[in-house]
């Protein structure tokens, strides 16, 4: 049986997000895990982006930074990858594919089932639309 998390596929939206992401994962991967951490800038489908995508790439490195410098310190390693997509769990999804990733593996952002119907919330689709494990880390709040 494969640990689901010897290899998690890590979405990270923000420095933020990366800091509390790695923080409840940190305690449940062993030294041998091979985690790779994503950011999918989101792309409008023809309308105008919500901000600059050289912006959003600066973003996704200093969260992609502080995430990989954090896992150093415990002895871990990290790839990371910047993904482009206008379906945000879609592109998490495929990336978890390409990379045979035993599992997605996120630290949920808040919201509720409203914000959730409103967005066509990433977090639902994430654990609605897989075909791997999902682990939602907990919050520390």
């Amino acid at each position: 049986m494969t640990d689901i998390l010897s290899r998690p596929l890590v979405p990270v939206a923000s420095v933020e997000d990366a800091e509390s992401t790695y923080e409840a994962l940190r305690e449940y991967v062993d030294a041998d895990a091979e985690i790779h951490v994503v950011n999918v800038i989101e792309k409008a489908g023809g309308a105008p982006d919500k901000a600059g995508v050289e912006q959003r790439e600066l973003a996704a490195e200093e969260a992609f930074s502080l995430f990989r410098d954090r896992a150093a310190a415990d002895g871990l390693t990290v790839e990371t990858d910047l993904l482009y997509g206008t379906d945000v769990a879609a592109a998490i999804r495929e990336a978890a594919a390409e990379r045979s990733a035993t599992s997605i593996a996120f630290r949920s952002r808040g919201g509720g089932r409203i914000v959730d119907f409103l967005s066509g919330s990433v977090r639902t689709k994430l654990v609605t639309e897989v075909d791997r494990p999902v682990v939602v880390l907990p919050r520390d709040e």
